[in-house]
């Protein structure tokens, strides 16, 4: 029933229309991608090319495979999204898949449209994260399986429906990959929760105005900060227009993210990701999250700015 739900959702919110024997549920969208990977990394000279800032969870799941992470660095003034003629040079015959996501964790960014479609058109299947679909402000996130039928989308519960930690995820994948999925899954995870599954079932099947009600409340949160990081110091090349993440820079303060996350935690007990945890395309910048009340990012961003004017960066 879960799978026709997810069926269902596709063709109302994407119009695609795919038959439920497409679909595979999981254990969340971490497990997912560890099965997903299984089956396209069965020879060990295989290459998966993603972008280098990353989520840090893709390149560790394909060298614990036996793969290889091709990355292409990104640019900030892309969103650091891919750009489908780097993809196409990357290519070669070790190529597996490409891996993207939108909307992006670290970035916030959505990846345009004709982006998508452009790689989608390429050879190599493409590995579509679309865990922070629904949380987009102001625009629409495109699915991969709006322009192929070889690709393998991955997402979830867990954050538009605020389902974290009970661990429900899925894969629409193409029509002749289900079989290796479905053994994989016996054999290492057997099955998601039953009860999680009806949640599931549940959140898809009614209507929720709590959903738009928290996408409003991150929207006004997103919004504060449009305005507010550039004023204390932190340029934005791109507007961040999903999940709940900006990516700033902030090599003139201190090209060391690590470093200077931890010193900003020392002495204004502001937490921030430092941009390394997402690949060295990521060093220097600072991943700031706004899954907070607006209360208590006021007074992060309050602290912040003391803290810059010390450094000497305002």
């Amino acid at each position: 029933e879960l799978r026709s739900a997810i069926a269902e959702y596709y063709a109302r919110k994407c119009r695609v229309e795919l038959s439920p024997s497409r679909v595979l549920v999981t254990m969340g969208v971490s497990p997912a991608l560890l099965l997903v990977l299984s089956v396209l990394l069965e020879d060990p000279d295989g290459e998966i090319i993603l972008g280098n800032p990353c989520y840090p969870c893709y390149p560790n799941f394909i060298r614990y495979l036996g793969g290889t992470p091709r990355f292409i660095p990104s640019r900030e003034k892309d969103g650091f999204q891919l750009k489908p003629r780097d993809v196409e040079k990357a290519i070669n015959g070790k190529t597996r898949a490409v891996i993207v996501n939108s909307p992006a964790n670290p970035m916030g960014t959505l990846m345009p449209g004709e982006d998508l479609e452009a790689i989608c058109n390429l050879s190599p299947p493409v590995i579509s994260d679309e865990i922070y679909h629904g949380l987009v402000y102001g625009t629409a996130a495109r699915s991969a399986l709006e322009f192929s039928d070889r690709c393998y989308v991955l997402n979830g519960f867990s954050k538009l429906y605020a389902m974290t930690g009970w661990r429900l995820g899925y894969i629409i994948m193409p029509e002749n990959g289900m079989r290796k999925l479905q053994i994989l899954q016996q054999n290492f995870f057997i099955s998601p929760n039953s009860f999680v599954q009806q949640a599931g079932i549940i959140a898809l099947r009614e209507d929720h105005p709590e959903v738009d009600e928290m996408i409003a409340r991150y929207d006004e949160r997103r919004r504060y900060l449009l305005n507010e990081l550039p004023r204390i110091g932190l340029p934005l090349a791109v507007e961040p227009r999903g999940a709940f993440y900006f990516f700033t820079d902030a090599r003139h303060i201190d090209s060391d993210s690590l470093k200077l996350t931890f010193d900003i935690l020392d002495q204004t007990g502001v937490a921030l990701t430092p941009g390394i945890d997402f690949g060295e395309g990521g060093e220097g910048y600072l991943r700031i999250s706004y899954a907070n009340s607006l209360p208590r990012i006021k007074e992060a961003m309050g602290r912040l700015e003391g803290y810059f004017r010390q450094r000497g960066a305002l």
